[in-house]
């Protein structure tokens, strides 16, 4: 099932996403419509994001393999739902972009074990965890306003373990990979992190990215597949 979250002349609410119409208990909403708005899935306190995750990565990035999960924290500003323009920051000059798997959080949890956490994760959406590659320190570069384009929906009958997926800017692919190549499994890293942290409903952590050669420019299109879960587009905006 497909969980959409979207603005409606009545407020926000979410429903089942059915071939372009959401579904609530008590009426539908078709996405076409011009009064109605598809948002990120879920409104987290937080966005928990593992990098180094694929040993692509590490390879391009000349890093060396982390001996446990290596991870930061977007606050929840970095969201941006899906089909927005994204603006190029004004800080940076080497503006990249990561398509990640990412779970969301379905109640106030800590302390799992990696078998406990189907339990608490609702389903699986997408992240584009946008960095600013030039500026010093992980939260200068990823966690400023909207570096976190997310959804288009929740996914929640999915198995993360084996899921192909691709990015592709303006058609092209740049990212082409399958989750059974992460170094951390998505279950063994949710675990890993409620060691650390309580969650609350809604919270979302991305497992990291496969490597992702090229800078974004003004006008460029994202486009980011994980096969099962969906498709996530933005636009850098052009400024003009």
């Amino acid at each position: 099932m497909q969980l959409a979250r979207i603005q409606t002349p009545d407020g926000i609410v979410t429903g089942e996403h059915r071939d372009g119409v959401v579904h609530t208990d008590h009426e539908t909403h078709r996405l076409d419509d011009s009064d109605v708005e598809l948002l990120a899935p879920c409104a987290p306190s937080a966005l928990y994001c593992v990098g180094r995750n694929f040993a692509t990565t590490l390879d391009q990035m000349d890093y060396e393999r982390p001996e446990r999960p290596d991870f930061f924290i977007k606050p929840p500003v970095s969201v941006l739902a899906p089909d927005r323009e994204i603006a190029y920051p004004s800080f940076t000059e080497e503006f990249t972009y990561a398509g990640e798997l990412a779970a969301v959080i379905d109640e106030p949890c800590s302390d799992l074990a990696p078998a406990e956490v189907p339990d608490v994760v609702r389903g699986y959406t997408i992240l584009n965890d946008l960095d600013a590659l030039d500026q010093d320190g992980r939260t200068a570069r990823k966690a400023f306003d909207d570096s976190g384009p997310l959804g288009p929906w929740i996914e929640t009958d999915v198995d993360p373990s084996s899921i192909d997926m691709e990015t592709r800017i303006n058609d092209e692919i740049r990212q082409e990979a399958n989750t059974e190549r992460m170094l951390f499994e998505p279950h063994e890293v949710v675990a890993f992190l409620s060691e650390r942290f309580t969650f609350r409903s809604g919270d979302v952590i991305s497992f990291g990215s496969p490597a992702n050669p090229g800078l974004l420019e003004p006008g460029d299109e994202i486009v980011i597949t994980y096969e099962g879960v969906g498709t996530l587009r933005n636009t850098v905006a052009t400024g003009e």
